[in-house]
């Protein structure tokens, strides 16, 4: 069957294993933490062998977790196969080897998938045999009118009671930021005393602003383009008195893993081989679709190009333009193909 993530925990605590689960979504923290309920799942009840599989570009070996799934156990009576599929697409190999397995599952086995995308598009015969013998859970991204009561329901299990205004202003600070959210919360949890009702100037004293503007979060604006926020995050930025020199290692370390990427026949080996974390390919990726392989490495040339403006490195005659102007200028690109040209003035 098909359920939220979020109710996942209290299905498994009701019932036994059962053969096969499906987490996916495009909130990292909830499909992270539904991944996590079925582990803890298995080793209550038992399963202390855990095999992990990734499956995408070249390392999806299909028919090695075939073999896998109908191969007698070496260490425990039962063992949980965990599926790493972050593009949420299995193929046709990758889609018979599931709806297979589920047809007649092994009763040694527990078969998980986690992928990191998902929409009724991803949807397919294997989901469905998944959801036929197991649970589909689906991690949909918490909506901004829906995020304050989000937060207050997570408050509430960690025996903390908020009022409105407080769960407005944590909601603000945050910014839909639900990792962010969780670590406010898990802080809140120790320095708030049970039974006290958190208010809105408790609030502000207790938590740091997770909102603050700094070069990781202007770096997912441009890359999930968003050039509106690249623009705020920017002026606040130049508001609290950073540097461009002290944000374009960034940058730049952004740019050139986007042009490797952009060049790679294997994304998710070349995501490995760069550090890229899986729950960040997701970015990545709608990054890459918005421009054409070679222009990423245009758009890494004007990043040393600000760079050296920057620092000064410019001689007389050339291009001495503003350098928070051209750093902006250079992310409205990386956000919106369209204004490019603006790197042409």
């Amino acid at each position: 069957m098909e359920l939220g993530a979020d109710r996942l925990a209290a299905q498994l605590a009701n019932e036994p294993l059962r053969p096969a689960y499906l987490v996916a979504g495009n909130e990292p923290l909830l499909v992270l933490e539904a991944a996590d309920a079925v582990r803890a799942a298995a080793r209550v009840q038992g399963i202390g062998e855990r095999e992990v599989h990734d499956m995408e570009g070249r390392e999806a070996d299909w028919p090695a977790l075939q073999s896998s799934l109908h191969a007698p156990s070496l260490f425990a009576s039962r063992r949980l196969l965990e599926v790493r599929l972050p593009s949420g697409k299995p193929g046709t190999e990758g889609a018979k080897v599931i709806a297979a397995y589920c047809e007649a599952p092994p009763p040694d086995v527990v078969l998980l998938v986690i992928s990191g995308e998902w929409s009724k598009a991803h949807a397919g015969k294997w989901s469905q045999a998944i959801a036929k013998v197991g649970h589909v859970a689906i991690a949909w991204p918490v909506k901004p009118h829906e995020l304050a009561g989000w937060l207050g329901a997570r408050l509430r299990r960690a025996g903390i009671k908020a009022t409105p205004e407080a769960l407005a202003l944590l909601a603000q600070r945050v910014e839909g930021n639900l990792l962010a959210a969780a670590q406010e919360m898990d802080k809140l949890a120790l320095l708030q005393g049970r039974g006290e009702v958190l208010d809105a100037d408790r609030l502000q004293a207790l938590v740091a602003d997770s909102a603050r503007f700094d070069v990781f979060r202007l770096m997912e604006a441009a890359l999930n383009g968003q050039p509106a926020q690249v623009a705020r995050v920017l002026a606040g930025l130049q508001a609290e008195g950073e540097a461009v020199p002290a944000l374009m290692g960034m940058v730049v370390k952004e740019l050139g893993a986007l042009a490797a990427l952009a060049q790679a026949a294997d994304f998710a080996g070349r995501c490995k081989a760069l550090g890229i974390w899986e729950s960040r390919q997701a970015t990545y990726k709608r990054a890459l679709g918005r421009h054409p392989p070679e222009r990423w490495q245009w758009l890494l040339a004007e990043a040393g190009r600000v760079d050296r403006i920057a620092k000064g490195r410019v001689r007389p005659g050339q291009d001495s333009h503003d350098a928070w102007l051209q750093l902006e200028r250079l992310l409205l690109a990386v956000a919106e193909p369209k204004a490019r040209r603006l790197l042409a003035s």
